[in-house]
């Protein structure tokens, strides 16, 4: 028990030092250029060495490494699964964030990192044995290279919860904008300036699309396929064929609002009904054996001092 609780301590610090590493380029900001800016008020310009110097030792040794990792990681994967991986981040909703290089190199350093943990754990701090100490390393590093794929599906499911839920919210608001005299884009923006969630950046998105020149009909597939829920697609789909129809947008969003509504009502109860089902795994595991050790336990102790018990 204890050689299993130090190895997941080690697999969630070495996950830890990983996505603080890996994240780092959400600024986007290029730490060379920033002390470039920084030594820019001198009189005489610094070396580029001594700039190189100033910088940390993660930024001058560990980044680098994790890039070089990375990318002999990416040259030996087939493309057809790279191009999985990406597709699995733009589910996310990570792909301004995140590149398949960067999850490829978090998959190789966690393999390697958790692989060695363990290898050092039980053959150096436990006494498994030759055998078990094999297949703990080899079940350690398995747990690494499955993890950033866990992590990437949870937040995939988060996300598309996340639409699902604010969905029928965010038709509401639509169908009163368009019913009030304003158009359809200029009703997807006051979603955008209202809501900061997932299904709000996407409609922010879509406009910067069909400002730079896009099809409104095209921004809308893209969206839809960028995100992969069935009332999304449901949504978009209905849009498309009412404006090649020539049918008024007011009138289809007021439909799809209602839809939407009975759908979520129609998942309340689903899970209302999935409750009693869940709840039996805790009572018969953690709830009954208490309650018949508060019920049964002052009896059994009775019994066994008359020797009722002992005479059988």
């Amino acid at each position: 028990m204890i050689a299993i609780v130090a190895l997941i301590l080690v697999g969630v610090v070495l996950l830890a030092g990983l996505v603080l590493v890996g994240m780092r380029e959400d600024t986007g900001e290029d730490p060379l250029q920033r002390r470039l800016s920084e030594y820019g008020d001198r009189d005489m310009p610094a070396s580029l060495e001594e700039i190189e110097l100033s910088l940390s030792t993660r930024e001058r040794v560990i980044v680098p490494m994790y890039k070089a990792l990375a990318r002999f990681a990416v040259t030996f994967t087939p493309e057809n699964q790279i191009e999985s991986i990406r597709r699995q981040i733009e589910l996310a909703g990570k792909s301004a964030t995140m590149e398949p290089v960067t999850f490829f190199g978090q998959r190789v350093a966690l393999t390697l990192g958790m692989g060695i943990g363990a290898f050092m754990l039980f053959f150096f701090v436990t006494d498994w044995g030759a055998v078990k100490g094999m297949l703990g390393t080899i079940g350690g590093a398995a747990l690494g290279y499955f993890l950033p794929v866990l992590q990437l599906k949870s937040q995939i499911s988060r996300r598309q919860d996340s639409i699902v839920k604010s969905l029928p919210d965010a038709l509401d608001l639509l169908t009163i904008c368009v019913e009030a005299g304003l158009g359809f884009e200029q009703a997807m923006g006051k979603v955008y300036e209202k809501w900061d969630n997932d299904l709000a950046i996407a409609f922010g998105r879509v406009l910067q699309e069909i400002q730079l020149g896009k099809r409104r009909s095209e921004a809308l597939r893209d969206m839809s396929r960028r995100m992969d829920v069935p009332d999304v697609t449901s949504f978009v789909a209905a849009l498309v064929q009412a404006e090649q129809l020539g049918v008024s947008v007011a009138k289809i969003l007021r439909i799809q609002s209602d839809q939407m509504r009975v759908k979520r009502r129609q998942r309340a109860q689903e899970k209302a009904q999935q409750a009693p089902v869940k709840m039996m795994i805790p009572m018969v595991l953690l709830i009954f054996p208490s309650i018949w050790i508060v019920l049964l336990g002052p009896s059994i102790i009775i019994l066994l001092d008359t020797g009722v018990i002992g005479s059988f």
